[in-house]
């Protein structure tokens, strides 16, 4: 038997599905600029003369296009609702919103592996790349369990479109933008102002980074065939429960914060609203 949370769970994922297949057209600009934007910050490393700095780059550009990724789609979930006319009976549906959220999230996370990987093998026709010797896997369990963290802070991004139709969608961009300063994606943290640097404590990508790098061999000297030395996942122990421990903070601070707005919307009329 199928539990029951199951069905409307993956109602919500197909319904998101079919919403990215009405959007395609979309869907294929916004990779190709992220596609010739990370091209674009992958070359800065090529024009450096040095492997390391390329490839410190291109981590970031990837980890970054799939974090984001996943972040927008889970914070704008509620502009879609709105766009298509269909917010107000999403709301009022008896669909518990833990499941209405996590079908949404799920979404999210498959649409970002895709979405990078596009962009990653993008990416090959712009700058040569060779990962031999990095721990992939690693990376990709760290992504999994960073995404987590991300899906907590989506979910508090998105009462942001609840409570304002007009401007709320463009406000997520600040949710966004703090982690992508304070993070480190293009650079070391130790760079940052001393007022800005403890800022970086806090955020999920800054120790998805930091364990990325230790699996990928970045900043390790290379073997004597030329191959990456990639660190096994027991040597990110310390980011994977930080990790970890961030993401059973921030999902249900934000399915709570959520739930308060909701109610607020509900008694305000805003949900009817389209802006």
């Amino acid at each position: 038997m199928i539990p029951a949370f199951l069905r409307p769970l993956w109602a919500f994922v197909f319904r998101d599905f079919h919403l990215t297949r009405r959007y395609f057209s979309w869907v294929v600009v916004f990779t190709f600029y992220a596609l010739v934007n990370s091209a674009t910050i992958a070359l800065i490393g090529v024009a450096a003369g040095d492997e390391r700095p390329t490839l410190t780059l291109v981590l970031g550009v990837l980890l970054w296009s799939f974090l984001s990724a996943m972040f927008q789609e889970i914070s704008n979930s509620i502009s879609y609702e709105r766009w298509e006319g269909t917010l107000e009976y999403t709301f009022m549906a008896l669909v518990h919103r833990l499941v209405h959220l996590l079908g949404v999230s799920l979404f999210a996370v498959l649409y970002s592996v895709i979405r990078t990987v596009v962009i990653m093998l993008g990416l090959l026709f712009f700058v040569h790349l060779s990962f031999a010797g990095a721990n992939l896997w690693g990376v990709l369990v760290v992504l999994l369990v960073a995404s987590v963290a991300f899906m907590g802070l989506g979910l508090v991004a998105a009462i942001l479109p609840v409570m304002s139709p007009e401007n709320g969608a463009q406000a997520t961009n600040i949710v966004q933008g703090l982690p992508l300063l304070v993070s480190g994606i293009y650079y070391p943290v130790d760079v940052l102002l001393k007022w800005v640097r403890p800022l970086s404590a806090f955020s999920p990508a800054t120790y998805a980074l930091s364990a990325a790098r230790k699996l990928m061999g970045i900043g390790a000297p290379r073997d004597l065939g030329g191959r990456l030395q990639g660190a096994p996942l027991a040597a990110v122990g310390h980011e994977l429960l930080v990790l970890a421990l961030m993401g059973l903070v921030l999902v249900p601070l934000g399915l709570w914060i959520f739930g308060l707005v909701e109610l607020w919307a509900k008694r305000t009329g805003k949900l009817k609203r389209t802006g």
